[in-house]
């Protein structure tokens, strides 16, 4: 079973049929309960950094989270915002993530604005820079689909999984033990992001 979470700021319907049409069972919730029978966990999320944690929080699901995560050891994908909620702190709004990976998350710089819009929206590649099984049959020229204004900057390099250029490299995934982060979203990225999900099911 994979619980994901329900804090009000998620594609997560979409998220639901992707799993649906994969022929994983899985569940949208925020009960404690559900959650803490889940396998496997799923933080997807748009909008607004600060705001999110206060929805998660006001659900009262920042500790349970966090239990789940580093103490029971269950496998998570964040996915976008859900990604950089799991940093230590983010540029949006100035505030503390939950810390489970040693990174933060800034604004776009980019060197020409007219060039390189923020937010990065559309279609763009993957790199990776470490094997892994989340990438299984993802072919390099594998296209996914982002819409962000801000990226995550890891400290530790070892946690980079791959990497996408706009104007520079940045992090699109990331992976310290069981947690697993994506800038992108699988949901809306046919093919590719339908096999993602795959392989994270069956990490």
């Amino acid at each position: 079973m994979i619980t994901i979470i329900d804090y009000g700021m998620g594609n997560l319907k979409s998220v639901k049929r992707k799993m649906d049409r994969i022929g994983v069972k899985s569940i949208i919730s925020s009960d404690p309960e559900e959650i803490k029978k889940s396998d496997r966990i799923i933080l997807p999320g748009v909008g607004h950094f600060a705001r999110a944690v206060s929805e998660i929080k006001k659900r009262g699901l920042w500790d349970l989270l966090t239990e789940q995560v580093l103490m029971e050891k269950k496998l998570v994908l964040g996915i976008c915002l859900g990604m950089q909620l799991m940093a230590k702190h983010s540029e949006e709004g100035d505030a503390e993530g939950f810390g489970w990976i040693d990174a933060n998350v800034i604004r776009f710089k980019v060197s020409d604005i007219t060039k390189y819009k923020v937010p990065h929206m559309g279609w763009n590649t993957i790199m990776p820079v470490r094997d892994s099984s989340l990438f299984e049959k993802i072919t390099l020229d594998s296209e996914f689909y982002f819409v962000h204004s801000y990226h995550v900057k890891c400290n530790n390099p070892d946690d980079i999984l791959a990497e996408t250029n706009y104007d520079f490299s940045f992090t699109s995934v990331f992976q310290t033990e069981n947690i697993f982060g994506v800038q992108f979203h699988p949901e809306k990225s046919h093919d590719a992001g339908e096999m993602l999900l795959r392989n994270f099911v069956n990490l």
